[in-house]
């Protein structure tokens, strides 16, 4: 039997940014430069918000080992 893949928490930035997770500018910017996991839907953002948890918790492991 297949093992069902779990479907992606898409938000708009707003939505993160109402977790506290990043700003709104700062994912702005990320957007822009093309750092985030996200699809358009016209002119809105839709980014995965797992993925992009799993790439902050990435970097801060890194952080951690540099230090």
């Amino acid at each position: 039997m297949k093992e069902m893949q779990k479907q992606p928490t898409m938000m708009t930035i707003r939505e993160i940014a109402g977790t506290w997770l990043m700003s709104e500018h700062a994912l702005r910017i990320m957007l822009k430069a093309g750092k985030l996991p996200a699809i358009f839907i016209g002119k809105k953002a839709l980014i995965n918000y797992d993925k992009l948890c799993e790439e902050l918790q990435a970097l801060e492991a890194e952080e951690d080992t540099f230090w």
